[in-house]
């Protein structure tokens, strides 16, 4: 549910923070007072494009932000923040925030990590469902009907198999149709695959073999040069007249002779030793190391003959060694599903026929299924129709197979299977006749917005228990409707309002009445500026308001108003 909603700078609000309550919360207030503001406000924080001119006047900026207790949310709202880099939620609270200013500016964050307006938009869809007076297009798409019509059903999981059904399916046609090709493209492929596997597997590359090659071309390159260097410390260390090792001697005799006449230089012998026999310790490996420098040019054209190649390879087939080795593997099972074309052509044909008969099965099942459900949900929803004023209407749901015929897997065509996608064989269109003796027509087909906002109404009332999206809002859904339909409308936000929280703007006390919270908004004027308020109301002040909304404040409207909260 929506916990807190503040908005700061943002048409007539200045900075307004409104603590939301469970169940049903009503917003009524005054023609042109700012209740849209709040809608407007949600749809900000939702994902809704800005639209600057929306900040108040002499204002830089402008700011919505929306806390939410997920507790009961069943969409995989954890998942989608870890994989997208967002902060968790701490104590079952996601906080949305989004800002922007007049200089074009916009930004918006989840549990206070920066994000992307689809990302926002994305998890608006699993927690606001938005419905305003004109705003019913989702509920006129057939598509939409089927999903609500599952839904009512039950029948989410079958939907769910038979898609993964076509979906695979759909891997194995594009498996298949890599390998249908012209004999000349065929050959081509062949002689391409071919070349590319026994360049790579000829090479016999190690994963982590070019960092020693490099090292070792580099030695060899500038072996002349090392044994040159290695040769001229020796001679300085011990090979001519004037070597370390032979002053080193001089020293060591001079320090004897030192000792001899003062004991108490008998330290300075000790260090002369050591070093002596450093100096002779590095005689010896100056020596190795020198005995291992091969001036060899046999050896040095192979290595670069080796780099070459591996470098070569990279440029054609990957970035770094593994992924050449990589590629020449994908290149293997590729050339041997080709050179074997006609048994893996056979394979696949025999994977698409079973899987033709398992969705052809799968089809049927989820279309008798709902062929099952639909009478049941039309007589649900012209149940609520009934009590929301269609007393002789009549509400149906026509069920169709999909138009066109499905290309099998071997190639034929199947007269008796329509097209399927990830939904199934059906299309369904739901249809409405308001007043008898008159067709039923497809929803889309009806003028009369107050008559959609009753629909919708309807199968929401019906939906309840099955829709998963935790935050209803009704702008205004109850225009042109009055008198007991007004009354029906109010039951039925209440009725919703028992498994979901629930915002509903109205101008009707019928609706206003019922609901466990009455938020009133009012304009005010402080500092010279208009400002939009919203409070919310007890007992003594729902009166009030409700008796506003009847027409005054005479002692009949309030006792109306008293009557209707009664």
């Amino acid at each position: 549910m929506l916990t807190t909603l503040r908005i700061k700078n943002l048409a007539l609000v200045s900075d307004l923070t409104l603590e939301l309550q469970p169940g049903c919360n009503v917003i009524t207030g005054e023609t042109g007072a700012g209740k849209s503001i709040i809608i407007g406000a949600l749809n900000l924080v939702l994902g809704e494009r800005a639209d600057r001119t929306l900040i108040r006047s002499g204002e830089e900026s402008c700011s919505v932000e929306a806390v939410f207790d997920i507790r009961k949310l069943r969409a995989p709202l954890k998942g989608f923040l870890e994989e997208n880099g967002l902060e968790p939620c701490e104590e079952h609270q996601l906080v949305l925030k989004r800002t922007f200013t007049s200089a074009g500016a916009n930004r918006q964050f989840v549990n206070g990590s920066a994000t992307t307006l689809a990302t926002l938009a994305g998890i608006g869809e699993w927690l606001v469902d938005m419905h305003g007076p004109h705003d019913h297009q989702s509920l006129l798409h057939p598509a939409k009907q089927l999903v609500i019509l599952d839904a009512f059903g039950g029948l989410e999981k079958e939907r769910e198999a038979f898609g993964e059904l076509v979906g695979r399916h759909a891997v194995l046609e594009q498996e298949k149709s890599a390998l249908i090709v012209d004999e000349k493209t065929y050959a081509q492929q062949l002689d391409l695959l071919r070349f590319q596997v026994q360049e790579i597997s000829g090479a016999r590359l190690q994963p982590d073999e070019e960092k020693s090659v490099e090292a070792e071309f580099n030695r060899a390159s500038n072996a002349a040069k090392l044994l040159q260097l290695s040769q001229a410390a020796l001679d300085a260390l011990s090979e001519n007249e004037n070597s370390l090792l032979t002053q080193s001697g001089v020293i060591g005799r001079v320090l004897a002779e030192l000792q001899r006449v003062d004991a108490g230089a008998e330290n300075l012998v000790g260090l002369h030793a050591q070093a002596g026999g450093a100096l002779r310790e590095l005689q010896t490996e100056l020596s190795r190391y020198a005995d291992k420098v091969d001036v060899d040019p046999a050896r040095l054209a192979e290595l670069e003959e080796r780099l070459n190649l591996i470098h070569a390879l990279k440029r054609k087939y990957g970035a770094t060694l593994a992924e050449v080795i990589a590629f020449g593997e994908e290149a293997k099972q590729k050339l041997a599903a080709l050179e074997s074309r006609d048994a893996e052509l056979a394979r696949l044909n025999a994977a698409l026929d079973k899987l033709d008969a398992e969705i052809l099965s799968a089809g049927k099942k989820l279309s008798a299924a709902r062929k099952i459900v639909i009478p049941l949900l039309a007589k649900a929803v012209s149940k609520q129709l009934e009590e929301l004023g269609f007393k002789q209407s009549k509400f149906g749901i026509q069920q169709e197979m999909a138009d066109g015929r499905w290309q099998m897997g071997n190639g034929h065509s199947n007269s008796h299977l329509p097209t399927p996608n990830s939904s199934g064989f059906d299309t369904v269109e739901f249809q409405f006749a308001p007043n008898p003796g008159e067709p039923a027509k497809p929803l889309r087909a009806i003028a009369s917005s107050g008559e959609m906002a009753r629909v919708m109404l309807a199968l929401k009332t019906v939906l309840a228990a099955q829709d998963e999206i935790p935050v209803l809002v009704f702008d205004e859904v109850d225009a042109n409707v009055g008198g007991e339909t007004a009354n029906a409308v109010g039951e039925k936000m209440k009725q919703i309002a028992a498994k979901r929280q629930v915002f509903c703007i109205t101008h009707l006390p019928q609706v206003a009445a019922p609901a466990d919270a009455h938020y009133v908004v009012t304009k005010q004027v402080k500092n010279g500026r208009t400002i939009s308020e919203i409070t919310l109301l007890d007992k003594k002040s729902r009166v009030t308001e409700l008796a506003r909304m009847l027409g005054g404040q005479s002692e009949a409207a309030r006792k109306h108003a008293e009557a209707l909260l009664e």
